[in-house]
């Protein structure tokens, strides 16, 4: 066998491979002598089927599978050994390939067009710094956060007057005859906030033993919150139209929850704290710490940005261009390769400053390091983060190992767990290379440089 590479630039290169007998006849011969005693032919015993015959009906497709496969492990091993940058994948001469005569040749010629990527190196000492940011929780913050709290842990209180978020309760009754001539009543609830604001003006500063008329589709337009305020299905609800009055027996609205024990332990669990002081400073802490989630979300896409935009690479455009187009069969036209291009070499780029970032740093991922991604990924899928219980362990793992193992779609559960698992030692080495700089920022300041990115 022969294998050269021609490289016509940084960016593109030809693998040529020239094949002769002494390298696919041996297992071509093999399996030429498994087919023979397999083979079940009429009036030939089974393993007795001449071997001239066996050549005859199956030699030429024994000989392209055999050099088919040859050819696709020769080619992934050579650019592994000599770790070519290959983007995209190796594109056969197909006009070659197909002038070839299997009847009547030995020696066999087949070339590749490689897109390669330039030589590149990666120098944190030369990246500029990249921010952490550390969000405070100022004390408008804390108020806001504790505001919405006390509204979701709501109480409920009775209205003397109807207000425009409140509840109201009563009977409904239809004043104008449908045409089925049976008339609809029935006891139900509105609530003001799901009503047209064009019909709100009917019911509010209403008390109660006050009789509202009104037309119900304009109060509620949508058939779905129409079939909520008169308690019926759907499909009902869009037959009734037309006048109705409104008896009022009570009212109903959300008061906030006062800053009380209850509601301190409702929030942070029995004990946890002892008053509103001390409930401030919770709420901080779980404020910054949800931030700080975003927080390191964000310094990983600077981390990224960094390297991409401070490491120059050269793609093979033209190559890759015409290679999405054929790997992707015409589901896209060329104007969208184009217009999606640079979002695509981004990725690409990314990904080989990564694996050369691993290869430098000898950065492995262990099946191990997979599962327990995965355990975790299953803990917290399940609310399990505090669980200590061998019997619950023994669960998450079977269920873990399920999930890496399912077979149903070709590994890929593993496939991106394990790039996950890549992706984040990859970053976490980068994170002790870079220069990384703390600055405080409030909340908003956050939200906007967030916004920005």
């Amino acid at each position: 066998m022969d294998i050269t590479l021609e490289k016509a630039s940084d960016t593109n290169a030809s693998l040529k491979i020239t094949l002769t007998p002494a390298d696919y006849k041996p297992e071509v011969d093999k399996k030429l002598k498994d087919y023979g005693r397999k083979v079940q032919l009429k009036g030939f015993r089974p393993g007795h089927v001449p071997a001239s015959l066996v050549q005859k009906m199956y030699g030429k497709s024994i000989l392209v599978d055999e050099i088919n496969s040859m050819l696709s492990r020769t080619v992934s091993q050579y650019i592994r050994e000599n770790k070519l940058q290959v983007v995209g994948d190796p594109v056969p001469n197909r006009e070659q390939a197909d002038a070839i005569d299997w009847d009547n040749q030995t020696d066999f010629a087949f070339s590749y067009t490689l897109g390669l990527a330039s030589e590149f190196n990666i120098d944190f000492a030369e990246l500029p710094s990249v921010t952490r940011y550390e969000i405070q929780a100022g004390e408008t913050e804390v108020n806001n956060t504790i505001a919405d709290l006390q509204q979701r842990f709501h109480g409920h209180a009775h209205g003397e007057e109807v207000g425009e978020t409140d509840t109201i309760y009563g009977e409904l009754v239809q004043t104008s005859a449908p045409e089925s001539g049976e008339l609809f009543s029935a006891k139900t609830a509105f609530p003001m906030d799901k009503m047209a604001e064009e019909a709100k003006g009917q019911f509010v500063g209403k008390k109660k033993g006050d009789v509202i008329s009104f037309v119900l589709e304009q109060a509620f337009p949508d058939e779905k919150a129409r079939a909520n305020a008169t308690g019926v299905k759907k499909e009902e609800a869009a037959a009734l139209t037309g006048e109705f009055s409104f008896t009022i027996d009570d009212i109903t609205r959300h008061e906030p929850a006062e800053l009380n024990q209850e509601f301190f332990d409702k929030v942070l669990g029995a004990g946890a704290v002892e008053d509103e002081a001390q409930f401030r400073t919770k709420v901080a802490e779980v404020i910054r710490g949800n931030y700080a989630r975003e927080a390191d979300q964000l310094l990983r896409l600077d981390i990224e940005k960094n390297l991409i935009d401070n490491t120059p690479i050269l793609l093979p455009d033209e190559f890759l261009k015409n290679w999405l187009l054929e790997v992707n069969e015409g589901k896209f036209t060329p104007e969208q390769i184009d217009e999606q291009y640079d979002d695509f070499t981004k990725s690409v780029k990314l990904q080989l400053i990564k694996n050369k970032i691993a290869e430098n740093a000898d950065i492995k991922v262990e099946f191990d390091e997979v599962l327990d991604a995965t355990r975790q990924m299953v803990r917290e899928q399940f609310g399990f983060m505090g669980s200590e219980n061998e019997e619950m362990d023994k669960t998450i793992d079977r269920i873990a190992r399920n999930y890496l193992m399912d077979e149903k779609n070709n590994g890929q559960n593993y496939t991106s767990t394990f790039n996950r698992v890549y992706d984040d030692k990859v970053i976490e080495y980068a994170k002790t290379q870079l220069t990384i700089v703390s600055q405080e920022v409030t909340v908003d300041e956050f939200k906007a440089l967030v916004e920005n990115r």
